[in-house]
């Protein structure tokens, strides 16, 4: 697969709301969509790797799924040990509870649905659990383990019948979300099917560029830009979400993949490299910033300053880089 240095870009543009969001930032009250982004760029990347070892008949269940776990479980399983001394130490009887249930829940790929049966996203009393963030990944996890063997099985009668197959599964999924946020929030925002249709966007999105190539495109970059920035600063928790609203950043993210051409202005902006090393350790950075924040507030008998927050911030860069480099490339590898 081709390397484009604006992925990275983008990854840090979707790690970066998230950890301000996580931190009590006034101004990122929408913060959370850049997990919408991140299930974009991996269906995006997923489905290309899958696309190009199919075409070349180098395909194996096997080999995907080793990859995968080189590549998720690693540094997550680092990140998990580091945290369980500090839950005994500092978590209350209750709270150690919740940890070590999310602990079982984390190591069968089902923290998604352990934290939908405890309680909202948005409830503070889930933003105890150092692990709450685990929730997305998991739901990857659980995409990696179906999406090959569906697209494996379809392949074989075109590229047209993939596409269409995934906008069926993308378009059911979507309304069911739409609905679910009305009857079901909880499960609606936590779980795969209600979900799957942002890492289908991605998908489709890794179709369309197999076909065609990235497009040189300054409007629908410059559009799909606009579309993310203003979902970071205009969205909230009451949002209902997913649901139609998560279209812009999902569909931002997807016109950035299309059009965003390192020869465009967005691109240019994406391939900056410190956005670029941002986004190379932006896993790590996702899972490091949580457990950071977690342990931070029950430690502390008073609210963290914004100060201390931006502190806790460069702390959860700098183990970010230490975990890419020492755990996360050797494994890769």
């Amino acid at each position: 697969m081709i390397y484009r240095a604006e992925i990275d870009g983008l990854r840090a543009l979707a790690v970066i709301p998230v950890i301000f969001f996580h931190a009590g930032f006034e101004y990122f009250g929408g913060g959370f969509v850049g997990v919408d982004v991140f299930f974009v760029i991996s269906g995006y990347l997923i489905t290309t790797l899958l696309i190009e070892e199919i075409q070349t008949d180098g395909f194996s269940f096997v080999k995907f799924y080793e990859r995968r776990i080189r590549r998720i479980l690693p540094a997550l399983f680092f990140v998990t040990s580091v945290c369980i001394p500090f839950a005994w130490m500092w978590m209350s009887p209750s709270q150690m509870k919740d940890f070590s249930q999310s602990l079982v829940a984390l190591s069968l790929f089902s923290s998604n649905i352990f934290f939908w049966q405890k309680s909202d996203y948005f409830d503070p009393v889930s933003h105890e659990n150092p692990l709450l963030h685990t929730w997305s990944l998991a739901l990857e996890e659980q995409y990696y383990i179906f999406f090959p063997l569906v697209l494996y099985a379809v392949w074989r009668y075109g590229k047209n019948t993939v596409f269409w197959v995934l906008i069926l599964f993308l378009m059911f999924s979507l309304f069911l979300s739409e609905w679910g946020w009305r009857s079901m929030a909880t499960a609606n925002f936590y779980l795969l099917p209600t979900r799957i249709w942002e890492l289908l966007t991605g998908s489709l999105a890794a179709l369309i560029v197999n076909k065609r190539g990235v497009q040189t495109n300054n409007f629908w970059s410059t559009v799909g830009l606009i579309f993310i920035i203003f979902s970071i600063f205009s969205y909230d928790k009451l949002i209902p979400f997913p649901s139609l609203y998560t279209l812009l950043p999902v569909m931002g993210a997807m016109l950035l993949i299309l059009f965003a051409e390192k020869k465009t202005v967005v691109g240019r902006i994406l391939s900056l490299k410190v956005l670029v090393g941002l986004g190379l350790i932006s896993y790590s950075a996702y899972l490091w910033h949580h457990p950071i924040f977690v342990f931070s507030r029950i430690r502390s008998a008073e609210n963290l300053s914004l100060y201390f927050y931006l502190v806790l911030i460069f702390i959860t860069f700098l183990l970010a880089f230490l975990s890419w480099k020492l755990i996360e490339q050797p494994f890769r590898k």
